[in-house]
């Protein structure tokens, strides 16, 4: 089955600078396990200490459970009408276990008017397609740091594959492929694609070209640049890019399709508009966190 993108574009504050303004999204963190893991990330679940105000992905406050979904969507609702999206982010990746599919198989049927998007770094993205359409996914976000297995082994230390763990560029080499095999067929099945960049300075600053002419023969339609936000550990060395190199990046990648300019880097736990305030302390029930960033 073959879907049609229709208006979701223009009614998703995460592919459109219009929409970012006035549409609300609900992001629900379901999703504990990662089936990658990149030198940058630094996935964490807590209510106090320092991370608790942090803005950026693979945080949240707690984990909720698929059951706990639909409750927390209508509560969300009540506080932000404007919600149009209900996404999965994370903490972990949304397909490394089956919290994600089942959420969205339960809030479905109950929110069927709602848009459905998933984030993913794409390992299993191939196989589970089709069962992300039924489930209702009408919009996706894949993160892909590089096409060149050289390139993408400096930043992602291992994979794990059907139990298997690969690691330099064996494991590269997997990755790039499973990610262009995903998103070849999610947008063969009319889904709506939007490929995540990290910005790496001195890694693949100088490869964004290339991801971008790779991804849109594959059916890719927005591209979003994401500038590195560096953690102490394990990657100390590297830098997050300045304005210059970041809007170098966004032209570059611009010559061939939309580029999204507007990310917040949205926590696991989002609620409401972004930008605005962040309403996921009223719903999550924790202290309200501050904005530490905002990356336009």
């Amino acid at each position: 089955m073959r879907l049609g993108s229709g208006n979701l574009k223009n009614q998703h504050p995460c592919f459109s600078g219009e929409a970012h303004l006035n549409r609300g999204r609900i992001h629900l963190p379901v999703s504990p396990a990662c089936n990658i893991q990149c030198r940058f990330c630094k996935r964490s679940i807590t209510k106090t200490g320092p991370e608790q105000y942090e803005q950026r992905p693979g945080l949240s406050g707690e984990l909720i459970s698929p059951e706990e979904a639909v409750d927390l969507v209508g509560r969300a609702l009540d506080l932000c009408p404007e919600i149009t999206v209900v996404g999965i982010a994370g903490p972990g990746d949304t397909l490394a276990t089956h919290h994600a599919l089942e959420t969205f198989d339960r809030i479905h049927h109950v929110y069927p008017e709602l848009i459905k998007c998933l984030s993913t770094n794409g390992l299993l993205l191939e196989p589970y397609a089709d069962e992300l359409v039924q489930v209702g996914v009408r919009t996706l976000t894949v993160t892909v740091n590089g096409v060149d297995p050289g390139i993408v082994e400096q930043i992602c230390s291992q994979v794990i594959f059907q139990g298997v763990r690969y690691k330099g560029r064996e494991g590269a080499a997997l990755l790039i492929e499973a990610q262009k095999g995903g998103i070849r067929k999610a947008a063969a099945l009319g889904i709506l694609v939007k490929i995540n960049i990290v910005l790496i300075p001195r890694i693949n600053g100088d490869h964004i070209a290339e991801i971008a002419r790779t991804v849109k023969t594959l059916g890719a339609g927005i591209i979003n640049i994401i500038p590195l936000i560096p953690q102490p550990e394990p990657w100390a060395f590297a830098v997050a890019p300045d304005c210059i190199e970041l809007s170098y990046a966004r032209e570059t990648a611009e010559a061939y399709l939309p580029v999204f300019r507007h990310c917040q880097h949205c926590r696991a736990d989002a609620v409401g508009i972004p930008g605005q305030q962040d309403l996921s302390p009223l719903l999550y029930g924790y202290q309200e966190q501050e904005h530490t960033f905002s990356h336009g």
